[in-house]
């Protein structure tokens, strides 16, 4: 097994998971797991599809493929599969991203695509919402300057947690509600202005490293801890590949 491709044993647990497999709707691809190899090798160096190695076949075939499962989201599909949450709570944090002056698309599409300015320069930021056991739940990508609030809600999607866990960035009175609306203890430290601040579970708080771990793992992949993909889609795609092959571990 060459370098950054699938392994046995992981892949039996995702081919029954991926189309066109024998007896679906439409053609057969001649082999799946070839693909995947490919976009694996993409993701984890970095390089540019046309430079993807001859032995996967033509770049521009696995490019177009590998669009076509981003717009369709079978990616995400993949990944929410595989999933086996832990709801006694949920971890929310947030992740800037630099993007690659290649990344760069039309101009004033910036919002569209989730791009734009932050202290780091050009960015996106990566909200994400983790389990008790510290596995990706949920993504949600947004320009590098939003502030980390505005998605907390989204990201904890429909699921009731017995708490929620998360740093100051996600402070709000609005948020704090929703919280105790699904009966759920709130472990958001307050702001340093905060009249009356909130109480928490100290010790809860400090399994908040599991989600900054995850993180650090999901950055080994180049092709997400550098943004060079134009489209929110493609690079939503390659985070959701790389979250799935941390499930796998």
């Amino acid at each position: 097994m060459r370098r950054y491709e699938i392994s046995d044993h992981d892949w039996q647990r995702l081919s029954p998971l991926l189309p066109g497999k024998p007896g679906d709707v439409g053609c057969t691809p001649r082999d799946n797991r070839l693909f995947l190899n490919a976009v694996l090798w993409i993701a984890r160096s970095g390089a540019p599809w046309r430079d993807l190695p001859e032995r996967y076949g033509p770049w521009n075939s696995a490019y177009q493929r590998f669009r076509r499962w981003a717009r369709k989201g079978v990616w995400q599909q993949v990944f929410e599969q595989l999933q086996e949450p832990d709801l006694d709570w949920l971890m929310l944090d947030s992740t800037t991203v630099r993007a690659h002056q290649h990344a760069a698309g039309q101009k004033n599409n910036g919002r569209a695509e989730s791009l734009g300015r932050s202290r780091g320069g050009f960015s996106t930021k990566i909200h994400a919402c983790c389990d008790a056991l510290g596995n990706p739940r949920r993504f949600i990508l947004s320009a590098g300057q939003q502030s980390d609030h505005r998605q907390a809600v989204a990201l904890l999607g429909d699921d009731t947690p017995g708490a929620v866990v998360a740093d100051k960035g996600y402070d709000s009175h609005a948020f704090a509600k929703v919280i105790a609306d699904l009966k759920a203890e709130a472990v958001v430290p307050s702001r340093s202005s905060a009249r009356q601040p909130r109480p928490i579970d100290g010790n809860l708080y400090k399994d908040r490293n599991k989600i900054e771990r995850f993180f650090n793992r999901v950055k080994h992949y180049r092709r997400i801890a550098t943004r060079y993909d134009k489209t929110a889609s493609s690079f939503l795609a390659f985070l959701h590949l790389a979250a799935t092959m941390i499930l796998l571990l």
